[in-house]
């Protein structure tokens, strides 16, 4: 996915073509850019085919409008700021042909200015509490584990980080891609949920690993950012939380959000605030709209969390690491 990316793309797809090429047709899906972008491909990549959609509709909407025209049995959904690694896709394609269960796949991914931590992003796949707070083997809140070879294995995981993204075409056209009331962030989340609320699998396959910038598009301090973050998991939560628990989760995260709030405040950072409760009101105007994609899923996924609260474990249990928990 590119918008407006031309430094990213000069640095980041020679890896992507070199480690790819033979095993993967390339495409780059591009968000209507207003920069020298698709000049730069057709000039340097005419292997690299280019998918130009008429708007910037966000990470939903880009890969729900570039995929429809895509015909592949896997997609590979790739940041355009991910540095591959050599042999990155074998590990994937092995994952696929041998459990059929498997709709979605994560690879290791590492942070790309330090190289021996692991990525904020998604680390070593991620998994939520109770209450839908994401959190990472190898990443919880901003508590970064190095990588020494913990998280080399292959396992079940609750989500998968979209910055680099695997996901069989035929889950992903059936349950109608990614959501586009998210525009982005946490869209991925939503859609691994729904995805294991039908029978399937997502997974983490620690044999391959890729590098991430991360905050390419928006830095972690943006108030669009916090905006975006906070409104999509409360639109998550709403439409995926088991009927039994749905209430009181939403309840208490629009309480815990009223709490993050008031420390916005207090560290002078009063923009953030005002992005939380704008992100509230956003949720309850879109709220009906949940409603009704709620009532189409199905819950087949009962016990969705990992433990009850990532923010006592962390926070005042003081737990760094995933493996404490």
């Amino acid at each position: 996915m590119n918008w407006n990316g031309r430094k990213l793309l000069e640095k980041f797809l020679p890896s992507v073509v070199q480690f790819s090429e033979g095993q993967a047709d390339i495409y780059v899906a591009d968000n209507n850019s207003s920069d020298d972008s698709t000049e730069f491909l057709l000039k340097n990549y005419p292997q690299v085919e280019i998918v130009q959609n008429e708007t910037n509709g966000g990470y939903a909407k880009g890969y729900n409008d570039a995929l429809a025209r895509i015909n592949a049995d896997v997609y590979a959904l790739v940041n355009s700021d991910i540095e591959v690694t050599e042999g990155w896709l074998n590990p994937v394609i092995e994952e696929f042909k041998k459990n059929r269960k498997t709709g979605i796949v994560q690879p290791k991914l590492l942070d790309f200015k330090d190289k021996s931590k692991f990525e904020y992003a998604g680390a070593g796949g991620g998994f939520v509490d109770f209450m839908g707070y994401p959190f990472c083997r190898g990443r919880i809140f901003m508590e970064l584990e190095k990588d020494k070879g913990q998280y080399d294995d292959s396992a079940n995981i609750f989500w998968a980080s979209g910055a680099c993204f695997f996901i069989r075409s035929e889950i992903y056209h059936q349950l109608g891609g990614f959501d586009e009331d998210y525009f982005a962030h946490q869209e991925e989340i939503d859609l691994c949920w729904r995805v294991q609320n039908e029978g399937m699998e997502v997974r983490y396959v620690g044999g391959s690993s890729v590098y991430h910038v991360g905050g390419a598009t928006l830095r972690e301090s943006h108030p669009r950012k916090t905006f975006l973050n906070f409104r999509n998991s409360l639109f998550t939560i709403a439409k995926n939380v088991p009927k039994r628990y749905v209430f009181i989760v939403v309840l208490f995260r629009l309480l815990l959000d009223a709490v993050a709030g008031i420390k916005f405040v207090v560290e002078l950072r009063p923009i953030h605030t005002w992005s939380i409760i704008k992100a509230h009101l956003s949720f309850y105007a879109h709220l009906p709209t949940m409603m009704r994609k709620r009532r189409k899923l199905s819950f087949k996924q009962t016990r969705y969390f990992h433990c009850f609260s990532i923010v006592w474990q962390h926070f005042i249990l003081r737990k760094k690491k995933f493996s404490d928990i």
